[in-house]
């Protein structure tokens, strides 16, 4: 059984979607195809982020899930706020200096949940929730107002997740290809594993990753299923 379709049988929050951070977005594609064994077509259009200064193309991937890559927009204008995911910040931008990488994580927060009321009751643990929307695409999702990944205690680091909730019920995975690739399982490295653990649990999220600790830099893997075979992307 996968990561997708254990969460989704289990729990009311699970993997909504893997965050490629890349320099562009062709290099981003080419690096998840690279990595995965897989045609570069195969992504699809995904668009701009207004207020963000960001845009993306998407990946669908088995059981509601799929891969974003993202990237800093070069025609939008430098948004009034610092980007989300961390790209206005040192370290992802350091990262991005030698190539596109695994950066992050997305889980969503099934309804009957409100994730806005779940904010407003656990500010200290859930990041302010701002309003997106793209065409018939609507959503709310967790960004710290500095832009930089959730964190807990402070750490994260990319290896916890931002929280998301669609408004809608149409949702990117709904309209995504699906092209034989599936998640198999997530891995997160980071040197204070045990404070994780705590924020995980508490979240009800601790089966969505698996943790290991590190004596360098925190970062993500994530195994998946393909038509050639088992492949890791990082």
């Amino acid at each position: 059984m996968n990561v997708a379709q254990s969460v989704r049988s289990a729990h009311a929050v699970h993997i909504d979607h893997l965050v490629v951070a890349a320099p562009s977005l062709e290099a981003g594609v080419q690096h998840v195809a690279s990595s995965l064994d897989i045609d570069p077509a195969l992504f699809s259009p995904g668009g701009q982020h207004p207020g963000m200064g960001t845009h993306n193309t998407l990946l669908g991937l088995w059981g509601g899930v799929y891969l974003e890559v993202i990237a800093v927009d070069p025609t939008a204008p430098a948004p009034e706020r610092k980007r989300w995911f961390g790209l206005d910040g040192k370290t992802v931008k350091a990262r991005l200096a030698d190539g596109p990488y695994l950066a992050h994580w997305v889980a969503r927060v099934e309804r009957p949940r409100q994730l806005a009321l779940w904010q407003k009751q656990y500010p200290d643990r859930i990041a302010p929730l701002m309003p997106m929307q793209r065409g018939d695409f609507a959503w709310h999702i967790g960004v710290p107002e500095n832009g930089a990944f959730p964190s807990w205690k402070r750490n994260g680091d990319g290896v916890l997740p931002s929280l998301i909730q669609w408004d809608l019920p149409v949702h990117p995975s709904d309209r995504l290809p699906y092209h034989g690739v599936a998640l198999k399982r997530l891995n997160g490295f980071h040197a204070n594993v045990a404070s994780l653990t705590k924020y995980l649990d508490w979240l009800g999220a601790t089966s969505l990753i698996s943790l290991e600790p590190t004596l360098v830099g925190p970062s993500l893997a994530a195994e998946f299923d393909t038509p050639q075979g088992p492949r890791t992307l990082r």
